[in-house]
């Protein structure tokens, strides 16, 4: 398998960790780029649930190497409870884990402050994990972050902790919030930097030697193309550049060592938190949650649910450059007949054929539907492309077309076995 970026095509949740479960079996290394414990990977093996926040999904193959990029922004007391939780599942963490030793930390009071911003916006608020991330960035592109590196060395990472902390504590004074305690603070993350050392390495030179040995690597992303920091729909994004660039910049690895983009979307749309989401229909919501589907991963939250947009898939497809695409959750549209499909947008008259940049306009955008036909069976047996319904295998070419991409995967279910390669 060639080097491979994997990359969202929607607003995040489309079934990633699934389908890296599924092509880690002919890759040599997994590498994480962005985004932090935002992020939730659920994948299902044998019957056993995974959710992965930090680690990447190549964690559950024996063989397999799981690189943390200088990209991704790190709790290690969250990390060490992932790598904790893992091995009493039975699943081996150790020289196939590398962690870089330029990404950045997330601290409590970015966690804080995440969360304070969030109840001052009230209704305008972004719909955050309250996980630190976006504070965590913006202390890293205002170069006063700290990083991995830090934590390495105990008697710098506490002077700089304890700076922070003063910095910090006036800020949340201002917010009304409680005043974050800096013995408490740097015994936990010292205690996790200890635990995290074996791990830590200069991954750029690893992932760099690893080319050189012919090594074939898969780019996780993590979230989606329209929560990117700069092509998302912004202000209702993450802090980190999710689509292909990102991975990058992200580990060190340049452009030119890339041969190809995956883009993973779901049959249908989906969105966690606020902003616009130009198909939502509350009627496919009400059949997807009765399902028990479509629940955040790693809030828990109920997802917002609609037909497919391809306008925003095409546009996608765009900014990755994406190759191929895979196609998850088709069985979730078993039952439903007919399907529509967006092919446009309608806007103050005007027909659209990408989305419009400002949030606010593709809040007030009208999709433009066409219907196709349902197939009103189940897909969950499929271990062949022709083993689909026709309408199916029909429903599936229609959207590849709409976006532009070849059709390489369908998935009709999240065990590893219901997944057709083309």
């Amino acid at each position: 398998m060639a080097n491979t970026i994997l990359v969202g095509a929607q607003w995040g949740d489309e079934g990633k960790g699934k389908i890296i479960d599924v092509l880690t079996a002919n890759v040599d290394v997994v590498v994480r780029s962005q985004g932090g414990n935002n992020a939730g990977h659920t994948v299902i093996h044998r019957g056993t649930k995974y959710v992965l926040h930090l680690i990447p999904s190549g964690i559950l193959r024996r063989g397999k190497v799981c690189v943390i990029g200088n990209g991704v922004v790190i709790d290690p007391v969250a990390l060490v409870a992932e790598i904790d939780g893992l091995q009493k599942m039975g699943v081996a963490v150790g020289k196939n884990l590398l962690i870089s030793d330029t990404a950045h930390l997330v601290l409590p009071y970015h966690r804080v402050l995440d969360e304070q911003r969030e109840i001052r916006k009230g209704h305008a608020k972004i719909g955050t994990t309250k996980r630190g991330i976006g504070p965590a960035y913006g202390d890293k592109a205002a170069r006063t972050g700290l990083r991995i590196s830090d934590l390495m060395q105990p008697e710098v990472f506490s002077e700089k902790l304890e700076a922070k902390i003063r910095e910090n504590n006036s800020i949340l004074k201002a917010f009304g919030a409680k005043p974050i305690r800096f013995r408490e603070v740097n015994e936990a993350y010292l205690t996790a930097g200890e635990k995290l050392r074996p791990f830590v390495s200069n991954t750029v030179v690893w992932l760099h030697r690893a080319l050189q040995r012919g090594k074939d690597i898969l780019f996780e992303g993590a979230q989606g193309t329209f929560l990117d920091i700069d092509h998302g729909t912004y202000p209702y994004v993450t802090s980190s550049n999710t689509t292909a660039g990102g991975a990058c910049t992200g580990s060190g690895v340049p452009p030119h060592r890339m041969d190809v983009v995956l883009g993973v979307v779901k049959a249908y749309t989906t969105r966690v938190g606020e902003g616009a989401l130009p198909t939502e229909d509350t009627g496919v919501t009400a059949m997807l949650h009765k399902m028990g589907r479509e629940f955040g991963a790693t809030t828990g939250r109920a997802r917002r649910c609609g037909w497919f947009d391809a306008v925003a898939a095409h546009y996608a497809t765009m900014i990755n450059g994406v190759d191929e695409l895979a196609i998850t959750n088709l069985d979730g549209l078993d039952a439903v007949d007919p399907i529509r499909v967006c092919v446009g947008y309608r806007l103050n008259g005007r027909r659209l054929d990408v989305p419009p940049c400002d949030a606010a306009q593709l809040e007030i955008c009208e999709p433009i539907y066409i219907e196709l036909s349902g197939w009103n069976s189940s897909t969950h047996r499929a271990k062949k492309f022709a083993d689909l319904p026709p309408s199916a295998r029909a429903y599936v070419r229609k959207l590849a077309e709409l976006t532009g991409a070849k059709l390489s995967i369908v998935s009709v279910g999240p065990a590893r076995g219901q997944t057709i390669i083309l």
